[in-house]
């Protein structure tokens, strides 16, 4: 098991730099064009063309090429590859017949591996589109089973040659095909028409009885419409209760003001009275 760990861990290093170096020396360029060797080069050989390789490559000779670093890393990378019998063994599978296009799950995720986050926003969109595609695939077929029924009460109440009588008719169909299943429901046909017949309104059968697929009806979409009505109904309510709380102020001041008007109309009768006896007083007097 530790040993198919470490030739997939393998592999997956000659993956990143046959494509690394295909992107910065050119497409179609290999280990053995990159240091000028022939497949079949010893060790010695590639000692050698490293070697040569490496003075050309180094940095203090490049100081302003850009990723001269990451080219001579990897130069160094590819001459342990080609050294090593096992690890050159397993280059030369992939320099004769290809890389993969599809390196597996492992690769990827080892390359590429999501955080937390993103493998929910990752299911979070997964399932909403699969429940979009159920909902379309459901669409699907209710607009076909209401055609079927239109099509067999049309057919009980204008006869096998399909022609529209006049007048409306009423029609009763098994609500299923299955064997055993009694089950009918009452349709009336009305010209081109056929209504569904119940216990409340005829209801019209065609395409718009079927509830439509929608983006908005997937369950993600649907809790986070309902979280955010959730959350805005205590803040309507806070500011209701703040607009009736200053209703209820005015109320008062205004109630207050009455008072207070009423107080003083009353202080200011009084006055009146005082003065209109006085001088009542001094005319008996004199």
């Amino acid at each position: 098991m530790e040993l198919n760990v470490l030739s997939l861990q393998e592999d997956y290093e000659i993956f990143d730099l046959v494509g690394a170096i295909e992107a910065a020396e050119g497409p179609g360029t290999t280990f053995y064009s990159w240091l000028e060797v022939s497949p079949k080069a010893t060790s010695n050989d590639i000692n050698r063309a490293y070697r040569k390789k490496s003075l050309t490559l180094h940095p203090d000779k490049n100081p302003n090429v850009k990723g001269i670093q990451q080219r001579y890393a990897r130069l160094g990378v590819v001459a342990a590859i080609l050294r090593d019998a096992e690890r050159r063994e397993r280059y030369d599978f992939f320099f004769k017949n290809g890389v993969p296009k599809w390196r597996g799950t492992g690769y990827y995720y080892s390359r590429y591996r999501p955080g937390l986050i993103s493998v929910l926003l990752f299911l979070l969109i997964l399932t909403s589109g699969m429940q979009y595609i159920i909902q379309k695939y459901n669409y699907w077929m209710d607009t076909r089973r209401i055609e079927r029924f239109v099509k067999k009460a049309r057919k009980l109440a204008w006869g096998p040659e399909m022609k529209p009588q006049p007048g409306a008719k009423k029609v009763r169909l098994l609500l299923t095909e299955r064997p055993g299943d009694d089950r009918t429901v009452e349709m009336r046909v009305d010209g081109e028409n056929v209504y569904l017949l119940g216990e409340g309104d005829p209801v019209l059968l065609n395409e718009h009885v079927a509830t439509k697929p929608a983006l908005m009806n997937t369950w993600a979409i649907a809790i986070t419409r309902n979280l955010i009505v959730k959350w805005r109904r205590p803040a309507e309510a806070t500011k209701d209760a703040s607009a009736d709380e200053g209703e209820e102020e005015d109320t008062d001041d205004a109630a207050e003001g009455d008072r207070t008007s009423t107080s003083s109309g009353r202080e200011a009768t009084g006055m009146a009275g005082v003065k209109r006896r006085k001088g009542a007083l001094k005319k008996k007097t004199s």
